[in-house]
């Protein structure tokens, strides 16, 4: 099979990290049902499916609900973060970095580290997406300290914005 849009030849594998010649049972197994990890006020809520710690610090992979209400974060970038974007249902702004795409279920949007970027649910419906990071940073903190930064000053913030690798335009 051939890949035209695609040069395999210099695709390298990392190397190995499991030593073992047996495999091992490590699979990990999340029901569609299992609540959220961490809901909000607002009623928007996150899904923990693989965090950095479960995943030896290579990912964190979330699912991300967004209720009808306008919510998302504006714009900013990440220096030691990648995020990736892939929407599962409704409708979500992302703005890439030159302009605001509406995306739909199925689009996906991939930001490197230090690309500017921002999301909103500016629908009026419930809109929900994964969200991807590489590497695994602990996002789990951010998550759930946004709701308490309205409590904190200007300098606590400031803290909590670099802690999680968070830079406002």
């Amino acid at each position: 099979m051939s890949f035209p849009e695609y040069d395999h030849s210099d695709v390298r594998y990392p190397k190995p990290r499991y030593a073992g010649s047996d495999g091992e049972v490590s699979a990990t197994y999340r029901p569609a049902g299992r609540p959220p990890e961490f809901t909000y006020r607002s009623g928007g809520s996150v899904h923990y499916l693989s965090t950095g710690a479960s995943t030896n610090g290579e990912f964190g992979l979330y699912r991300w609900e967004m209720g009808p209400e306008p919510s998302g974060p504006s714009e900013h970038f990440h220096r030691s973060i990648s995020e990736s974007f892939y929407i599962l249902a409704g409708s979500v702004r992302i703005f890439d970095g030159s302009r605001w795409l509406d995306t739909e279920p199925g689009d996906y949007v991939h930001v490197p580290e230090g690309g500017i970027h921002a999301f909103r649910n500016e629908s009026g419906e419930p809109a929900s997406m994964l969200l991807h990071f590489a590497p695994g940073a602990p996002r789990e903190g951010y998550f759930e300290g946004l709701p308490d930064l309205s409590k904190t000053d200007e300098a606590e913030r400031a803290e909590f914005f670099l802690r999680h690798d968070t830079f406002w335009i």
